[in-house]
């Protein structure tokens, strides 16, 4: 079935473009927004239009049937990361770090490198998690929005240079792409962090300036660390494992998710888990969920002919739009450079705080971020690092499409004609 068109625009669109609006007006709200939403564009698909997947009640079945797994690891992980960040937390290490940090601005900034380092290897929600967990230690639990913005960024951008730190660019890896065509992300991605890294630094400074020294007499609990590290390194190799030797076992079963949560199982004996922060944890990681699914539901089929613009405009559009499905496709289509699809659409989504994973997960620690209005203005410098990283990369590099090895394990997506390929090239 068509989309029904209102104009240019069709009317999925339209309800999308409202869920989103409500969630920046109604910032206080935002689980109500997202399930109503939720509810009405699945009510209009099942009346009017189908799903990709087909029509009526079959066609949603069918669509969840899709998705779950990556619903499923997305609520293993932030339920699980938000025990783990507490964990890191109660470990006092958070509180030691002034030691080895600057007193001034630079150690605001010295502490996104060290999120962007994280994330070059660690799923990104968790890198953004204990950035939160850090800053809100060092910065006496004060905050900046625009900091805030900076770390979900820094969380961002670490990961998209490498095929093991972001859903995106592991999909890429699971599709043929080689990762070394993924590596030059990185080239755009340090210009973006050390962009936004300045100048968020420059505010939280301003706003609430590092502790210069930690208070005496703190021991750190070492076995909270041990477990900390513990549920990283099993996160890391279930997920490695899976992509080198399992690959078609993530399409049908939640494996890092479980392996998070099996591993905190194993290491409660040794320390309890906070279990207390899971109610709160659970609403915004069911407003997550919501939007993320309303987001699979857009018909997004056709996208324009692959080039650096189409790769640019992805990147914004991920700011809105859940970057998975937008990978999925660009995939499908072929005939990008992969460096810099996992560039815009990894960091894009960093411009809107709902607009990644990782900024979804630390506005549970940090409800105040749950404002549109408030992240673009104060986040300002997210955006101007965005388009300045990806055109330091278009400089350096050049536009070369690479082919993918195989597809074999390529995520489904509607077909469409290959594209001739365009751009600049070195």
């Amino acid at each position: 079935m068509q989309p029904v068109m209102l104009g240019p625009v069709p009317v999925d669109f339209v309800l999308f473009a409202a869920i989103l609006l409500g969630i920046a007006v109604l910032h206080r709200h935002t689980l109500q927004v997202a399930l109503t939403g939720l509810a009405v564009v699945t009510v209009y698909k099942l009346a009017f239009t189908g799903f990709k997947q087909g029509a009526g009640l079959a066609g949603l079945a069918g669509l969840f049937a899709h998705e779950w797994v990556i619903l499923a690891n997305l609520f293993g992980l932030l339920m699980g990361f938000a025990l783990l960040s507490k964990h890191f937390e109660d470990s006092q290490l958070p509180v030691v770090l002034p030691r080895i940090l600057p007193d001034d601005w630079k150690g605001g900034f010295v502490l996104l490198v060290m999120v962007f380092v994280l994330s070059s290897f660690l799923d990104n929600i968790a890198a953004a998690l204990i950035g939160g967990t850090m800053a809100s230690a060092v910065f006496r639990k004060k905050v900046h929005i625009g900091y805030l913005a900076a770390i979900v960024a820094a969380s961002n951008a670490g990961g998209s240079g490498s095929v093991v730190g972001d859903t995106t660019t592991t999909m890429m890896w699971i599709a043929g792409v080689d990762p070394l065509d993924v590596l030059e992300a990185f080239v755009a991605a340090g210009t973006a962090l050390v962009i936004c890294g300045y100048f968020a630094a420059r505010q939280q400074q301003a706003y609430s300036p590092i502790v210069k020294d930690p208070p005496p007499g703190i021991r750190v609990d070492w076995p909270r660390v041990g477990i900390v590290a513990f549920i990283l390194v099993v996160a890391i190799v279930a997920n490695v494992a899976a992509n080198l030797h399992f690959p078609d076992v993530l399409d049908v079963f939640p494996v890092i998710g479980a392996a998070v949560w099996g591993a905190i199982l194993v290491s409660a004996p040794l320390r309890r888990p906070d279990w207390s922060l899971l109610p709160a944890t659970f609403r915004g990681t069911i407003f997550l969920l919501a939007l993320v699914t309303t987001a699979s539901m857009m018909p997004v089929e056709k996208l324009p002919a692959a080039s650096w613009q189409t790769a640019f405009g992805l990147g914004v559009l991920s700011a809105v739009f859940d970057n998975i499905p937008l990978t999925a496709l660009a995939l499908h289509q072929g005939g990008y450079d992969w460096g810099f699809l996992a560039y815009a659409v990894g960091f894009g989504g960093s411009m809107i705080w709902f607009g990644s994973s990782a900024g979804v997960a630390l506005s549970n620690t940090f409800p105040e971020a749950r404002s549109v209005g408030l992240w673009l203005r104060h986040g300002w410098h997210v955006a101007l690092a965005y388009v300045v990283g990806f055109f330091v990369l278009l400089a350096v590099m050049g536009w070369h499409p690479h082919a993918q090895r195989t597809r074999e394990h390529a995520p489904s997506a509607p077909t469409q004609p290959a594209p001739a390929t365009g751009g600049i090239s070195r």
